[in-house]
């Protein structure tokens, strides 16, 4: 079956197009969000980790052009373009300064098959046509956007093309939250345990708790009456039976091994780890296995800590590991409590850096027997999730991109019982 697609200009298939004012309300500790470029992410999210909110006395005056409502499309079209999210349901905001809104005509076209149309290569090329480059940012002409061309096909065929792509983002999401969730119960555990020292004890016969033990004999350590003896290296109380190590003398700490002419290779799938911060490039091998820990080298992060839980190729930082899953995941929540003796051990004015023999010296209490296996049993099989939702989201997202350009340019044809199915659903509704 044949699917047209049909060209229309975006004036077409809107009841309205509508910029942010050309100010900034005054700050309020409460209230609406004034909706930024900030709170746009490249990839078509709403981002409210940060927000400017607007005084509630304010809203009306901000808000007397356009009220940004569900399915709206919002945009940014000067210095950073080409960014584009949905207005979810129940979002009280306004339109922030160098933004600009899109009502769609619903009964022309789905909001989420223009969302995903604004991402794709054809539309990209139009935005990169009518972009006025200037002197200090780029922007696109809102007095022009209307006139922008689009090719659509029937609505119909429109949701079910946006439906394919959004069920690939909706399975990307859930396994985002799934994985903050497990980030914040491991947290949450090494922060009782390691920390206030309240990790299961067994008081009735004096020891760490083991599987014998009566569930009703299982008391947190310390508010038990745990003994805490002081520590002069720490200077802080930690429990009896607790030793203090540097950690060179308990974990594996290397540097990481620089890549040259000769060793470089770009065409792999292994992450090259520089500086620790981030991945720049890919390379074929790895030089380190699953759940490494890195601590940038040199520049301004020096001493900056990161968890790398699949294979990498460590350069510019240096590594540390457990001889076990549970200890590396140890040792993570401890050398994040001394970042900040992490970044004062980074030496040198104009490009600082944070050595390995510098951070064998960081000074860890180790807990006695069984604890730290105790740990790995609540932790390790949170972390194994985390690993597999992240290889799978990378996955999906390669899916959902290579499927995108060929939707949009009609190479890829919805199958005709769903086409059909479509059919059904849109008349009983």
């Amino acid at each position: 079956m044949k699917i047209e697609w049909k060209n229309y200009s975006i004036k077409d298939v809107i009841l309205g197009l509508y910029d942010g004012p050309h100010a900034t309300p005054k700050p309020s500790k409460s209230g609406p969000v004034f909706l930024g470029i900030k709170n746009l992410t490249d990839d078509g999210k709403i981002d409210l980790s940060e927000i400017k909110h607007i005084a509630e006395i304010d809203f009306f005056t901000w808000t007397k052009r356009v009220l940004p409502t569900e399915n709206d499309i919002v945009f940014t079209y000067e210095a950073t373009l080409n960014r584009y999210a949905i207005i979810p349901n129940n979002l009280r905001c306004c339109l922030g300064r160098r933004m600009a809104l899109l009502r769609l005509d619903l009964n022309k076209v789905s909001p989420k098959f223009l969302f995903y149309y604004f991402f794709s290569f054809k539309w990209r090329q139009v935005i990169d046509q009518n972009t006025i480059v200037g002197a200090t940012v780029n922007r696109i002409p809102i007095n022009k956007f209307s006139s922008f061309p689009i090719s659509l096909p029937k609505l119909i065929i429109q949701k079910l093309i946006a439906k394919v792509l959004s069920d690939l983002d909706s399975k990307i999401e859930l396994n985002n939250k799934i994985n903050t969730e497990l980030e914040g119960m491991a947290k949450l555990i090494y922060e009782y345990w390691f920390v206030q020292f309240e990790f299961p004890f067994d008081f009735a016969q004096g020891k760490p708790t083991n599987e014998t033990s009566n569930p009703q004999d299982i008391k947190p350590y310390k508010s038990s009456g745990g003994k805490m003896v002081w520590n002069a290296e720490l200077k802080r109380e930690i429990p009896e039976g607790w030793e203090v190590q540097e950690l060179g003398n308990y974990a594996t700490i290397k540097k990481g091994t620089l890549i040259t002419e000769k060793t470089a290779d770009t065409f792999g799938s292994v992450k090259v780890v520089s500086a620790g911060l981030g991945y720049s490039y890919y390379h074929s091998e790895s030089n380190y296995n699953e759940n490494t820990i890195t601590i940038s080298a040199s520049g301004a992060s020096a001493g900056y800590i990161n968890f790398w839980r699949e294979p990498i190729f460590a350069c510019d930082c240096t590594t540390v590991r457990g001889k076990t899953e549970a200890e590396t995941m140890m040792i993570l929540g401890l050398s994040k409590m001394r970042q900040n003796y992490l970044y004062s051990q980074a030496r040198g004015s104009a490009q600082p850096h944070a050595y390995p023999k510098d951070i064998e010296g960081l000074q860890i209490a180790i807990p006695c027997e069984g604890i730290i296996e105790k740990y790995g049993q609540l932790v390790v099989s949170g972390n194994s999730t985390i690993s597999i939702n992240l290889k799978q989201n990378q996955q999906l997202s390669s899916l959902r991109d290579w499927l995108l350009p060929m939707l949009m340019n009609g190479q890829v044809r919805v199958m005709e019982r769903e086409l059909e199915r479509g059919k059904v659903a849109e008349r009983d509704r």
